[in-house]
């Protein structure tokens, strides 16, 4: 039997698809690898001499010795197709507005960067100096304890700093050579919640294994034409506590990133902080009988340092370009608070400046008026399809990371940091906020300062922001 008319034709059509389809593969040229140039620099940022510590109330004396040096880091990207950013890592507990606004400025003037091409990342490291001049005198035990050559170390520590930061990421641009840019992640178990529910209500500071944890260990390996590693990216979510007393230390990250550089002779190893706002390493402190708090931040360190080998071992994925950076901020509306828990801020336990605060905002509610909203820097770096990098300000909980991580799932990998660009306390999730306690009120109000808690809606005005900045960096 003869084919129909219809089934010759429906055949001639399959043959010139087939025809087509081989045409196009033999002609279509392949995609073309980005052009990368990448550059590194590294500046030690141990201070000279004995300075205040930060992370710790109870410390009553200047900082006594080095137990392991502090570092800044400078990590440059180019695309060679217009698109950069510097990503600026320091062994530090916070970042300042005044930071901030410092390097935007003169790496701006010297380097004509763009503020979505600058990065800055804490390590949130409670054994490192304090930064903030401002912020030590809201202190009662520091205005009890400190003499006059504290207050000048800090002061000091705040102009280095600024000079060096700025300084550091013109050595990145001036180093920038071909590079390969790899991705992996692995896992490593030593974080835990730290906001144990109480059984008569209310949170404490403790080991809860129950709660939520972000294990993730996101890997950049950056490397030359020689195919040597010059860099190692790297990130966590969990609190710089291992160590309390009296000595300079980078804690655990600072020893990850010590056992990475022995590893890989010639390279950098930075590390980039996650959402640890409510996330300690376990055990820490005195916790484990017979073992020291120096053996527990070495076994912290190395433990993420394994797993970064773990990651590197792993089926790595080339990072392609183009890539695309976006800057803005959420605002962070106050719940602020009560007439009666301001009059709880007396002379007998605060300083005068936190008195007077407290004072002034009283003052505010009897005029009907309500605190000003906080900016929250929020930053995004997409390299291409295959790696999107959203970076938070503030003491960041790990629902945000967990959120994004859910809500971004796709072909790209997603890696959420915190700590970024200004650490002005702890950014609660809704869930957090609505439970209080430590990171939900407590520690924004009674130590650092704020006027009262974010409002619930804080999550979804940065989680908005986040997702609007996503939108800008889309081919």
């Amino acid at each position: 039997m003869r084919p129909s008319s219809r089934h010759r034709s429906s055949r001639l059509r399959s043959v010139l698809g087939l025809a087509s389809l081989l045409a196009l593969t033999v002609t279509l040229p392949a995609a073309v690898p980005t052009p990368w140039q990448a550059g590194v620099a590294a500046r030690k940022i141990t201070p000279p001499g004995p300075i205040w510590l930060a992370g710790y109330a109870n410390r009553s004396a200047p900082s006594s010795g080095v137990s392991l040096d502090l570092y800044a880091k400078a990590l440059t990207f180019d695309d060679g197709r217009g698109g950069r950013v510097v990503i600026v890592t320091l062994d530090l507990i916070r970042l300042t507005v005044a930071l901030r606004q410092h390097v935007e400025q003169e790496a701006g003037r010297r380097y004509g960067l763009k503020p979505q091409e600058i990065l800055l990342n804490a390590s949130h490291t409670h054994s490192g100096p304090e930064v903030a001049p401002d912020r030590m005198i809201l202190e009662r035990v520091f205005r009890q304890s400190a003499k006059p050559q504290d207050v000048a170390a800090v002061n000091a520590y705040e102009v280095f700093l600024k000079d060096t930061v700025v300084a550091l990421i013109g050595e990145s641009l001036s180093s920038l050579a071909p590079a390969t840019l790899e991705f992996s992640q692995a896992r490593a178990g030593f974080a835990m919640n730290r906001r144990r529910p109480e059984p008569k209500g209310g949170f404490s500071n403790n080991p809860n294994p129950a709660g939520p944890v972000d294990h993730d260990v996101p890997v950049l390996k950056v490397s030359g034409a020689d195919r040597k590693i010059r860099a190692l990216l790297f990130g966590y979510a969990c609190h710089n506590t291992t160590l309390g007393g009296s000595l300079v230390s980078g804690d655990y990250a600072g020893h990850a990133q010590r056992d990475l550089q022995l590893a890989y002779p010639g390279a950098t190893a930075l590390f980039l902080t996650g959402c640890g706002g409510d996330q300690n390493p376990y055990p820490r402190a005195n916790m484990v009988p017979g073992q020291q708090p120096e053996d527990l931040v070495q076994q912290h360190g190395r433990a993420l340092a394994n797993a970064v080998h773990s990651a590197l071992a792993a089926r790595l994925r080339p990072v392609q370009g183009p890539l695309r950076t976006a800057y803005g901020s959420a605002l962070l509306h106050y719940e602020p608070l009560s007439r009666e828990e301001l009059g709880t801020f007396t002379p007998a336990q605060y300083t005068p400046e936190v008195v007077e605060r407290a004072r002034a905002l009283t003052r505010l509610l009897d005029r009907g008026e309500r605190p000003a909203p906080l900016p929250c820097p929020i930053q995004v770096l997409r390299f291409g399809g295959d790696l999107t990098l959203v970076a938070i300000a503030g003491e960041v909980v790990v629902d945000y990371s967990l959120r994004l991580k859910r809500e971004l799932r796709g072909p790209a990998a997603v890696w959420v940091a915190g700590y970024s660009n200004d650490v002005f306390g702890y950014l609660g999730s809704r869930r957090v906020l609505e439970e209080g306690g430590y990171e939900g009120i407590s520690a924004n109000t009674r130590i650092l300062n704020h006027p009262g808690r974010f409002t619930f809606d804080a999550e979804e005005a940065v989680i908005g922001k986040a997702h609007e900045l996503l939108r800008q960096t889309q081919p």
